[in-house]
């Protein structure tokens, strides 16, 4: 499943918790392709706090309490990591990260939690929602069998790794244009998870913000850059990436397009990539400025004439997911729309 249809279900869920329709959810995925990230981005969205228990790193006591003697009787002390409408608020998420790295006595202490939404004298607060996230026993790493009974007591969703959802969130959190842009142009690469021959440094949604990263500290230094993003994404990625980065020096001036100067168009496909995603760049850098309907309409008009009728939809199409839809009041948006509808409607 994407990760945008994916995350419209946890949003969906979580509104669902006050009405007492609430499930809860456990998201399958492979490492780094952002299940916790979405996760966190439903709590971000509603401005409520997300508690992270990472079953993994716990004890069965961790989550019962600890016993203690209250006069003839045994009481069970609540731990403070659980939801408390006084400390936490509300509303809010509990997020069992690691669940299927957690030994099953561990998982086994959570079924009533889960189930019950209680754990001996502890009460979930009505407002808080369960999601849960794990590994597949096929990738790798340290995962138990989830038992019947805990599997039993979740809805079910495989995330999967979309290029089109990435970019969105991509230009959203800034990520450099130099990296979407390889990653466009190379799309195999954002997940490639091959324990053979990549056991340690491998290509996931993670590792490449890790390389953006890398690119922002070493930017006036590729050599040094090459050596960090292998560390991130692996050798043959990173040097990969590396020589993208560098054959950018001969990309024409992005000033003189969105001015609406007739530029020349470079032969490479790789610079035609870099064009399209550094113009995307510049679309979101103007909204909600005076002059940012005239630079979209010399974009829309650069697209509209691009030679590779493609890569002119792959730009519009990401400027629309980045500025919303202003984009469809402008008049050069017909235009486009009109000179590519062959490629649209194909």
């Amino acid at each position: 499943m994407r990760p945008q249809q994916v995350s419209a279900i946890l949003n969906q869920e979580f509104k669902s918790v006050t009405l007492g329709h609430h499930t809860p959810v456990m998201l399958w995925g492979a490492p780094g392709i952002g299940k916790s990230q979405i996760i966190a981005q439903v709590a971000t969205q509603h401005k409520v706090a997300m508690i992270d228990i990472r079953l993994s790193q716990m004890e069965p006591s961790d989550l019962r309490g600890i016993p203690f003697k209250n006069g003839a009787l045994v009481d069970w002390s609540i731990p403070s990591l659980l939801p408390d409408v006084v400390r936490h608020g509300k509303r809010g998420i509990l997020f069992l990260d690691e669940i299927t790295s957690a030994p099953p006595t561990v998982s086994a202490a959570a079924y009533q939690l889960i189930l019950d939404r209680r754990l001996g004298d502890y009460q979930m607060p009505d407002g808080w929602v369960i999601f849960a996230a794990g590994n597949r026993q096929g990738d790798r790493g340290v995962t138990y069998s989830m038992p019947a009974p805990l599997a039993n007591r979740f809805s079910h969703y495989e995330l999967d790794v979309n290029l089109d959802d990435w970019v969105a969130w991509a230009y959203k959190n800034k990520i450099d244009e130099r990296i979407i842009s390889f990653l466009r142009y190379r799309p195999e690469r954002l997940f490639e998870f091959d324990f053979a021959h990549n056991p340690n440094a491998f290509p996931s949604p993670r590792t490449w913000e890790f390389t953006h990263r890398a690119l922002q500290k070493f930017d006036h230094n590729l050599d040094l850059f090459s050596q960090a993003a292998s560390a991130c994404v692996g050798e043959a990625a990173g040097l990969e990436v590396t020589t993208f980065i560098e054959h950018l020096k001969d990309l024409p001036d992005l000033d003189l397009i969105v001015a609406g100067e007739v530029t020349p168009i470079p032969e490479s496909i790789d610079l035609q990539y870099a064009i399209c995603c550094a113009l995307v760049g510049r679309a979101i850098s103007v909204k909600n400025h005076a002059n940012a309907n005239k630079i979209w309409g010399n974009i829309l008009n650069f697209a509209r004439d691009f030679p590779q009728k493609e890569l002119g939809v792959m730009l519009v199409s990401d400027m629309q997911r980045a500025i919303g839809e202003d984009i469809f009041s402008i008049a050069e948006f017909s235009d486009w729309a009109g000179k590519v509808a062959d490629v649209i409607f194909d």
